[in-house]
């Protein structure tokens, strides 16, 4: 794994840890649908189907890694979640949310982790 991968990852397993302790189930992690993409991490909110996207970047990147949902990043997790509806039977009863995490991994001290719900 590269270093850019490596540091999706470790912002990842934050990001899960951040769901997870705000009360959500993390069901997967890097799901993937064929050739439309993957899923950082697919989690249950209460009734709500969470697809989050994960962002990370070390302090001082040029892109806040919150900026990091365009119209058409938007539009590939709406596929993506489609597609995991498809493939588990469809919605649950509170529906599906898409939510993002942004990490910034600062040069000293402790990771600073943003959790945005509803993005797209």
């Amino acid at each position: 794994m590269n270093a850019t991968g490596a540091l999706g990852r470790y912002g990842e397993g934050l990001a899960a840890r951040r769901l997870a302790a705000a009360g959500m189930t993390v069901l997967h992690r890097n799901w993937r649908c064929g050739r439309t993409g993957e899923i950082d991490i697919v989690a249950r909110d209460g009734d709500v189907l969470v697809v989050c996207e994960v962002k990370t970047r070390r302090e001082g990147s040029f892109q806040h890694p919150m900026a990091a949902v365009t119209p058409v990043k938007a539009d590939r997790l709406r596929r993506l979640a489609a597609c995991w509806l498809e493939k588990s039977g469809g919605p649950p009863p509170g529906g599906v949310r898409i939510d993002l995490v942004g990490v910034v991994l600062p040069r000293r001290g402790a990771p600073v982790v943003e959790h945005a719900r509803g993005v797209a």
